[in-house]
């Protein structure tokens, strides 16, 4: 059976739980993270040495990263499902998982840090506010792309891609900002809605 180390309130850890549920895999979740297990211990450093969750093991095979996590998991049981094998079409859902991981992550996470874990390392107002912006204009990018496809990111399939962003903007909606007002962005916000594991790992009550 999967075992998947880390806390499941952890958003990268979610993503991985939330994907899972989309192809009915079974796993063993072990809480590691603040709060639960130290991943500072020795054991936890033999399998990643970032300190950082989620962990996947799957018998010999241990990956970190949570959107490598999602693709391998789409590649090894998922037949194509959630992860398309033909190139142009995986490189499209890549595309948009990359964006997320090192763009929109990089926005938010100031803004996020001061408003919702109330960092006081993070306490610099014109910083915040410019995170702020950034985090709009790109979820911005992202509403114009589902305005366009009238679907999902990729196009009329729901894909890993949609998993790892519909986490984004649930974190950006349970974050007290201004926020644009952006309708194909909402539409596609309930489009996900009717996705088995939404409630349990995306809209939960968690950022």
């Amino acid at each position: 059976m999967l075992k998947i180390l880390g806390k499941p309130t952890s958003i990268n850890v979610r993503k991985v739980l939330w994907t899972c549920a989309e192809l009915n895999l079974p796993y063993q979740l072990e809480a590691w993270g603040d709060g639960e297990l130290a991943t500072d211990a020795p054991q936890f450093l033999a399998l990643n040495p970032n300190k950082m969750v989620p962990v996947l093991v799957d018998d010999a095979t241990v990956l970190w990263e949570s959107n490598t996590i999602c693709r391998y998991l789409c590649a090894e049981y998922g037949d194509g499902v959630l992860l398309p094998a033909a190139p142009r079409r995986r490189a499209l859902v890549e595309q948009w998982m990359d964006w997320q991981a090192t763009e929109l992550n990089t926005a938010w996470r100031y803004a996020f840090m001061a408003l919702v874990r109330r960092s006081a390392a993070h306490a610099d107002e014109r910083q915040v506010a410019a995170s702020c912006a950034s985090w709009n204009r790109l979820l911005g990018i992202l509403d114009q792309r589902v305005a366009t496809t009238g679907a999902f990111v990729a196009a009329d399939d729901f894909t890993v891609a949609d998993i790892v962003l519909g986490l984004s903007i649930n974190r950006w909606l349970m974050t007290p900002l201004e926020r644009p007002a952006y309708a194909a962005l909402a539409a596609y916000y309930q489009r996900l809605s009717a996705r088995a594991g939404f409630a349990r790992f995306c809209a939960n009550g968690m950022p």
